[in-house]
Protein backbone atom coordinates (compact mmCIF):
# COMPACT_ATOMS: atom_id res chain seq x y z
CA UNK A 1 0.00 0.00 0.00
CA UNK A 2 1.36 3.42 -0.97
CA UNK A 3 0.82 6.79 0.70
CA UNK A 4 -1.97 7.89 -1.66
CA UNK A 5 -3.81 4.60 -2.33
CA UNK A 6 -6.92 5.93 -0.59
CA UNK A 7 -7.10 8.77 -3.15
CA UNK A 8 -6.88 6.51 -6.21
CA UNK A 9 -9.75 7.15 -8.62
CA UNK A 10 -10.68 10.42 -6.89
CA UNK A 11 -10.55 13.94 -8.31
CA UNK A 12 -7.96 16.60 -7.48
CA UNK A 13 -7.54 20.22 -8.57
CA UNK A 14 -4.20 22.04 -8.42
CA UNK A 15 -3.99 25.79 -9.00
CA UNK A 16 -1.00 27.33 -10.73
CA UNK A 17 -0.28 23.94 -12.32
CA UNK A 18 0.92 25.18 -15.71
CA UNK A 19 4.54 24.86 -14.60
CA UNK A 20 6.82 24.74 -11.57
CA UNK A 21 5.63 23.35 -8.25
CA UNK A 22 2.02 23.17 -9.41
CA UNK A 23 2.89 21.05 -12.43
CA UNK A 24 4.95 18.75 -10.20
CA UNK A 25 1.99 18.35 -7.84
CA UNK A 26 -0.39 17.65 -10.73
CA UNK A 27 1.93 15.02 -12.17
CA UNK A 28 2.46 13.35 -8.80
CA UNK A 29 -1.26 13.16 -8.07
CA UNK A 30 -2.02 11.83 -11.57
CA UNK A 31 0.68 9.17 -11.18
CA UNK A 32 -1.04 8.17 -7.91
CA UNK A 33 -4.22 7.44 -9.87
CA UNK A 34 -6.17 10.67 -9.42
CA UNK A 35 -8.08 12.59 -12.09
CA UNK A 36 -6.47 16.02 -11.99
CA UNK A 37 -7.84 19.45 -12.81
CA UNK A 38 -4.98 21.63 -14.03
CA UNK A 39 -5.63 25.30 -13.24
CA UNK A 40 -3.65 28.16 -14.69
CA UNK A 41 -4.38 31.67 -15.91
CA UNK A 42 -2.59 30.72 -19.15
CA UNK A 43 -4.81 28.53 -21.32
CA UNK A 44 -1.91 27.05 -23.29
CA UNK A 45 -0.05 26.00 -20.14
CA UNK A 46 -3.12 24.40 -18.51
CA UNK A 47 -4.03 22.59 -21.73
CA UNK A 48 -0.48 21.30 -22.25
CA UNK A 49 -0.17 19.78 -18.79
CA UNK A 50 -3.69 18.29 -18.89
CA UNK A 51 -3.04 16.68 -22.28
CA UNK A 52 0.29 15.26 -21.11
CA UNK A 53 -1.31 13.82 -17.96
CA UNK A 54 -4.18 12.15 -19.83
CA UNK A 55 -6.38 9.77 -17.78
CA UNK A 56 -9.26 12.25 -17.55
CA UNK A 57 -7.14 15.28 -16.62
CA UNK A 58 -8.85 18.53 -17.50
CA UNK A 59 -7.76 22.18 -17.82
CA UNK A 60 -9.29 24.98 -15.75
CA UNK A 61 -8.42 28.46 -17.01
CA UNK A 62 -9.17 31.40 -14.73
CA UNK A 63 -7.54 34.13 -12.66
CA UNK A 64 -7.37 33.19 -8.98
CA UNK A 65 -7.23 36.88 -8.03
CA UNK A 66 -10.71 37.38 -9.54
CA UNK A 67 -13.31 36.14 -7.04
CA UNK A 68 -16.16 35.94 -9.57
CA UNK A 69 -13.95 33.97 -11.96
CA UNK A 70 -13.13 31.50 -9.17
CA UNK A 71 -16.78 30.84 -8.43
CA UNK A 72 -17.66 30.53 -12.13
CA UNK A 73 -14.86 28.01 -12.58
CA UNK A 74 -16.01 26.02 -9.55
CA UNK A 75 -19.52 25.87 -10.97
CA UNK A 76 -18.08 24.53 -14.22
CA UNK A 77 -15.92 21.99 -12.34
CA UNK A 78 -18.99 20.43 -10.70
CA UNK A 79 -19.39 18.34 -13.84
CA UNK A 80 -16.21 16.47 -12.91
CA UNK A 81 -17.87 15.07 -9.78
CA UNK A 82 -17.00 15.45 -6.08
CA UNK A 83 -13.59 16.84 -5.21
CA UNK A 84 -11.33 14.97 -2.78
CA UNK A 85 -8.14 16.99 -2.99
CA UNK A 86 -7.58 20.70 -3.60
CA UNK A 87 -4.11 22.22 -3.70
CA UNK A 88 -3.96 26.01 -3.49
CA UNK A 89 -0.61 26.56 -5.15
CA UNK A 90 -0.94 29.53 -7.50
CA UNK A 91 1.44 32.32 -6.56
CA UNK A 92 3.69 34.97 -8.05
CA UNK A 93 7.20 36.11 -7.23
CA UNK A 94 7.42 39.90 -7.14
CA UNK A 95 10.77 41.57 -6.51
CA UNK A 96 9.54 44.80 -4.99
CA UNK A 97 10.25 46.85 -1.87
CA UNK A 98 7.46 47.93 0.46
CA UNK A 99 8.05 51.66 0.92
CA UNK A 100 8.77 52.47 -2.72
CA UNK A 101 6.93 49.60 -4.42
CA UNK A 102 4.65 50.39 -7.35
CA UNK A 103 0.99 50.17 -6.50
CA UNK A 104 0.11 47.70 -9.27
CA UNK A 105 2.93 45.34 -8.27
CA UNK A 106 1.77 45.39 -4.65
CA UNK A 107 -1.89 44.89 -5.60
CA UNK A 108 -0.97 42.02 -7.93
CA UNK A 109 1.15 40.19 -5.34
CA UNK A 110 -1.48 40.55 -2.62
CA UNK A 111 -4.37 39.62 -4.90
CA UNK A 112 -2.74 36.40 -6.14
CA UNK A 113 -0.74 35.21 -3.12
CA UNK A 114 -3.27 36.12 -0.42
CA UNK A 115 -6.74 36.87 -1.75
CA UNK A 116 -6.35 34.22 -4.46
CA UNK A 117 -5.92 31.53 -1.81
CA UNK A 118 -9.06 32.75 -0.04
CA UNK A 119 -11.20 33.04 -3.18
CA UNK A 120 -10.26 29.59 -4.51
CA UNK A 121 -10.82 28.04 -1.09
CA UNK A 122 -14.24 29.66 -0.83
CA UNK A 123 -15.21 28.59 -4.34
CA UNK A 124 -13.88 25.03 -4.48
CA UNK A 125 -14.06 23.53 -0.98
CA UNK A 126 -17.88 23.24 -1.23
CA UNK A 127 -17.25 20.69 -4.01
CA UNK A 128 -15.72 18.45 -1.34
CA UNK A 129 -18.88 18.17 0.76
CA UNK A 130 -20.29 15.13 -1.04
CA UNK A 131 -16.96 13.41 -1.65
CA UNK A 132 -16.48 9.91 -0.26
CA UNK A 133 -13.19 8.89 1.27
CA UNK A 134 -10.38 11.17 2.47
CA UNK A 135 -10.53 14.89 1.77
CA UNK A 136 -7.48 17.09 1.75
CA UNK A 137 -6.50 20.71 1.07
CA UNK A 138 -2.90 21.73 0.48
CA UNK A 139 -1.53 25.28 0.50
CA UNK A 140 1.84 26.27 -0.94
CA UNK A 141 3.47 28.98 1.13
CA UNK A 142 7.27 29.41 1.22
CA UNK A 143 10.24 29.20 3.55
CA UNK A 144 10.12 32.99 3.19
CA UNK A 145 7.12 32.82 5.54
CA UNK A 146 9.31 31.41 8.32
CA UNK A 147 12.01 34.04 8.43
CA UNK A 148 12.15 37.85 8.45
CA UNK A 149 11.61 39.42 4.98
CA UNK A 150 15.02 40.16 3.52
CA UNK A 151 16.99 40.46 0.29
CA UNK A 152 15.44 41.64 -2.98
CA UNK A 153 11.97 40.19 -2.38
CA UNK A 154 10.46 41.87 0.71
CA UNK A 155 7.02 42.17 -0.93
CA UNK A 156 7.04 38.49 -1.91
CA UNK A 157 8.06 37.49 1.61
CA UNK A 158 5.34 39.72 3.07
CA UNK A 159 2.65 38.06 0.96
CA UNK A 160 3.93 34.59 1.80
CA UNK A 161 3.76 35.39 5.51
CA UNK A 162 0.11 36.21 4.83
CA UNK A 163 -0.37 33.04 2.75
CA UNK A 164 0.90 31.02 5.71
CA UNK A 165 -1.51 32.82 8.04
CA UNK A 166 -4.45 32.13 5.71
CA UNK A 167 -3.43 28.47 5.55
CA UNK A 168 -3.36 28.30 9.35
CA UNK A 169 -6.86 29.77 9.51
CA UNK A 170 -8.10 27.34 6.86
CA UNK A 171 -6.57 24.48 8.82
CA UNK A 172 -8.85 25.17 11.76
CA UNK A 173 -11.99 25.76 9.71
CA UNK A 174 -11.50 22.72 7.48
CA UNK A 175 -10.85 20.40 10.44
CA UNK A 176 -14.46 20.94 11.51
CA UNK A 177 -15.49 19.55 8.09
CA UNK A 178 -13.23 16.50 8.38
CA UNK A 179 -10.89 17.91 5.73
CA UNK A 180 -7.19 17.52 6.49
CA UNK A 181 -4.62 20.10 5.40
CA UNK A 182 -0.97 20.37 4.45
CA UNK A 183 0.96 23.63 4.63
CA UNK A 184 3.96 23.35 2.30
CA UNK A 185 6.90 25.75 2.62
CA UNK A 186 9.37 25.14 -0.22
CA UNK A 187 12.81 26.67 -0.37
CA UNK A 188 14.55 27.90 -3.51
CA UNK A 189 13.76 25.56 -6.41
CA UNK A 190 14.22 25.51 -10.17
CA UNK A 191 10.96 27.16 -11.21
CA UNK A 192 9.98 30.13 -13.36
CA UNK A 193 8.75 32.18 -10.39
CA UNK A 194 11.51 34.70 -11.15
CA UNK A 195 9.59 35.45 -14.38
CA UNK A 196 6.19 35.72 -12.69
CA UNK A 197 4.95 38.65 -14.76
CA UNK A 198 4.60 36.32 -17.74
CA UNK A 199 1.04 35.72 -16.50
CA UNK A 200 0.16 39.15 -15.10
CA UNK A 201 -3.34 40.39 -16.07
CA UNK A 202 -3.78 43.76 -17.76
CA UNK A 203 -5.29 45.35 -14.68
CA UNK A 204 -1.99 44.81 -12.89
CA UNK A 205 0.19 46.09 -15.72
CA UNK A 206 0.04 43.26 -18.25
CA UNK A 207 2.39 40.52 -19.34
CA UNK A 208 6.10 41.27 -19.10
CA UNK A 209 9.17 39.05 -19.20
CA UNK A 210 12.07 39.59 -16.84
CA UNK A 211 15.65 39.61 -18.04
CA UNK A 212 16.71 35.92 -18.08
CA UNK A 213 20.13 36.93 -16.76
CA UNK A 214 18.57 37.05 -13.26
CA UNK A 215 17.50 33.40 -13.40
CA UNK A 216 20.88 31.78 -12.61
CA UNK A 217 20.10 31.23 -8.91
CA UNK A 218 16.87 29.38 -9.78
CA UNK A 219 18.35 27.51 -12.76
CA UNK A 220 21.01 25.97 -10.52
CA UNK A 221 18.55 24.94 -7.78
CA UNK A 222 16.97 21.52 -7.30
CA UNK A 223 13.88 20.58 -9.31
CA UNK A 224 10.47 20.69 -7.56
CA UNK A 225 10.18 16.91 -7.97
CA UNK A 226 12.63 16.47 -5.11
CA UNK A 227 9.76 17.32 -2.73
CA UNK A 228 7.20 14.85 -4.04
CA UNK A 229 7.98 11.78 -1.86
CA UNK A 230 7.65 13.87 1.30
CA UNK A 231 4.50 15.59 0.02
CA UNK A 232 2.86 12.23 -0.71
CA UNK A 233 3.88 10.97 2.73
CA UNK A 234 2.38 13.96 4.55
CA UNK A 235 -0.88 13.81 2.59
CA UNK A 236 -1.13 10.10 3.29
CA UNK A 237 -0.60 10.54 7.02
CA UNK A 238 -3.40 13.11 7.25
CA UNK A 239 -1.59 16.39 6.63
CA UNK A 240 0.64 18.66 8.61
CA UNK A 241 3.50 21.09 8.09
CA UNK A 242 6.16 20.36 5.48
CA UNK A 243 9.19 22.60 5.13
CA UNK A 244 11.44 21.59 2.25
CA UNK A 245 14.55 23.66 2.88
CA UNK A 246 17.22 23.79 0.18
CA UNK A 247 19.75 26.07 1.89
CA UNK A 248 21.78 23.74 4.13
CA UNK A 249 20.17 24.75 7.40
CA UNK A 250 19.95 28.52 6.89
CA UNK A 251 16.13 28.52 7.03
CA UNK A 252 16.08 26.48 10.24
CA UNK A 253 18.63 28.77 11.90
CA UNK A 254 16.81 31.92 10.76
CA UNK A 255 13.47 30.54 11.98
CA UNK A 256 14.86 29.59 15.37
CA UNK A 257 16.57 32.99 15.78
CA UNK A 258 13.38 34.79 14.88
CA UNK A 259 11.29 32.67 17.26
CA UNK A 260 13.77 33.38 20.05
CA UNK A 261 13.71 37.12 19.36
CA UNK A 262 9.90 37.16 19.47
CA UNK A 263 9.85 35.04 22.62
CA UNK A 264 12.30 37.33 24.39
CA UNK A 265 10.10 40.32 23.58
CA UNK A 266 6.99 38.92 25.23
CA UNK A 267 6.08 40.73 28.43
CA UNK A 268 3.05 40.32 30.64
CA UNK A 269 1.21 43.57 31.34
Amino acid sequence: MTDLDSFRGKTAIVTGAGDGIGEMLARGLAAAGMKVGVQDIRADAAQRVAEELGDGAFPLVFDVSDREACFAAAEHAKAQGPLNLLWLNAGVGVGSPILSGKSKAIEWALDVNVRGVIWTAQAFTPLMQDAEGPKHVGVTASTAALRPPEGDFPLYATTKHATFAVAEALRGELASQDISTTILCPGLLNTKIWDGAKARPKRFGGVRHMDPSISKMWDEAKAPEVMWPEIARVIGQGGGYLVCSTDQGETKAAFEARAQEISSGIVEV
